[in-house]
């Protein structure tokens, strides 16, 4: 890997995009607190720990100050997929960053150019839409701002190379191609929980089985979170069910809280 990643961000994209990077070089990595460094630290070793028996978790130095990832010269966002928070980011990102660096977003669902704008230097911007869980994930679908100059734009494609991922240019659409496509059947499947009370796992199973798929609809969503998938649905038009707005309100986000449509315990 030529490039010395930067990595804003704490979660399990974050954490996920570190371990896969430490593979092949340096990382740095910002959390916002000691609780979010304590936690990402584990998260990153505990990667490491699966794609490695060298102690490539070393290569991962994790910050508490924004400024310190100007050391880097890829710097990439990857905080809640909240514009605001994002925004907030990527403009201290824009601060902080060497002339040459490249900036990017790991946003699956925003607009790269609206982001892009944040950071005063929308020429050396990218989207860089990782899936999760990162090490496991093949794809990056690679969205350029319209500014983006052709040096950015083919250090990009050689850092997914370098990190043995398969990318694929898309149009700076909202949800791109992936969850543009995927989350209207994703609600669909909560449509039709609610229309015929059937057991979640049971319209999983059918779709793991007749479909082959290897996570069922209502299972992949708890997986994302329900908080995300709701700010993903609005994002690209698509009709939230209500009752993924309940649970919502009543904090049940899936996997990472322990409830959704399924229980986690």
């Amino acid at each position: 890997m030529e490039e010395r990643l930067g990595i804003a961000g704490s979660g399990a994209i974050a954490c996920g995009l570190a371990a896969t990077a430490a593979q092949h070089g340096e990382v740095l990595l910002w959390a916002r607190s000691d609780r979010s460094a304590d936690r990402a630290r584990g998260m990153v070793s505990k990667w490491c720990g699966k794609l490695s028996e060298e102690p490539i978790a070393d290569r991962v130095t994790i910050v508490s100050e924004l400024g310190d990832l100007a050391g880097a010269t890829f710097l990439v966002e990857a905080v809640a997929e909240d514009r605001a928070t994002k925004a907030s980011v990527l403009g201290e990102l824009g601060r902080h960053s060497n002339g040459n660096a490249v900036l990017a977003t790991t946003t699956s669902s925003l607009s790269v150019a609206e982001l892009a704008r944040e950071t005063g230097k929308a020429d050396r911007f990218v989207g860089l839409h990782v899936f999760n869980p990162v090490p496991k994930m093949d794809l990056i679908e690679l969205a350029y701002a319209p500014d983006a100059i052709g040096d950015v734009r083919e250090r990009a494609r050689n850092l997914c190379a370098a990190l043995g991922k398969t990318a694929v240019e898309v149009p700076d659409i909202a949800g791109f191609v992936v969850n543009r496509l995927l989350f209207p059947y994703l609600f669909s499947a909560v449509d039709l929980l609610e229309e015929t009370s059937m057991d979640p796992a049971s319209i999983d199973r059918c779709m793991q089985l007749g479909a082959g798929h290897p996570m069922g609809p209502l299972a992949l969503l708890d997986y994302v979170g329900l908080d995300v998938s709701k700010a993903i649905g609005e994002a690209i038009g698509t009709q939230v069910p209500a009752r993924v707005e309940a649970l919502v309100a009543e904090g049940h986000l899936g996997k990472k809280t322990g409830r959704g449509f399924h229980s986690y315990t």
